[in-house]
């Protein structure tokens, strides 16, 4: 009865190539599963940051709907809740497979960031916002990059290049609506 068990969580794992899973049975019996998989340490900490700044950047974006001031802010900020949450199920469930957990709260950077921002209200929380927004994209822009190009993973790897030109379009966005609200 192991083999059909085995065969079913080897092709629940079709990130894996067979044999590896096979290989990872060991002993224990039914141990061969996709969390079994061992991403490298610079993977996993791509997953990290990642994971990390797709927080932010939800948990900032409903922050903004409730202190931004600007019609223009407000959309953006509804942008970020959407296509980050999209962004983050796709990472969480690759990590998964991956044997990685996705942050679920934030690192006290990021909440501090919150914290501060939250204070500000109206014309000064736009600015502050959309400064925060230009300068976070430039990071998630670098490392998204440098991700496609030097991840191991080759799942991981391709999830970098896939979300990359979105950061792309975010972060010209997020400029273009900065030179907006400076001048208020």
């Amino acid at each position: 009865m192991l083999k059909p068990v085995l065969f079913t969580i080897m092709m629940g794992a079709a990130l894996l190539p067979a044999s590896a899973s096979a290989q990872q049975q060991g002993s224990t019996g039914q141990q061969a599963q996709a969390g079994d998989v061992k991403l490298s340490k610079s993977d996993r900490e791509f997953v990290e940051k990642a994971g990390q700044g797709g927080l932010f950047e939800v948990r900032l974006g409903q922050v903004a709907q409730q202190r931004a001031a600007s019609p223009e802010v407000k959309r953006f900020a509804q942008r970020m809740i959407d296509d980050h949450s999209a962004v983050n199920k796709r990472l969480a469930e690759l990590a998964q497979k991956k044997g990685v957990l996705v942050p679920q709260e934030l690192d006290q950077d990021h909440r501090e960031k919150i914290d501060k921002l939250s204070k500000k209200t109206g014309t000064e929380f736009d600015r502050a916002y959309m400064s925060e927004m230009v300068d976070d994209h430039e990071d998630d822009v670098e490392e998204f990059e440098e991700a496609s190009k030097e991840v191991k993973d080759a799942d991981l790897k391709g999830f970098a290049a896939a979300t990359l030109p979105q950061l792309r379009e975010h972060l010209t966005q997020a400029k273009q609506i900065q030179g907006k609200v400076k001048g208020k």
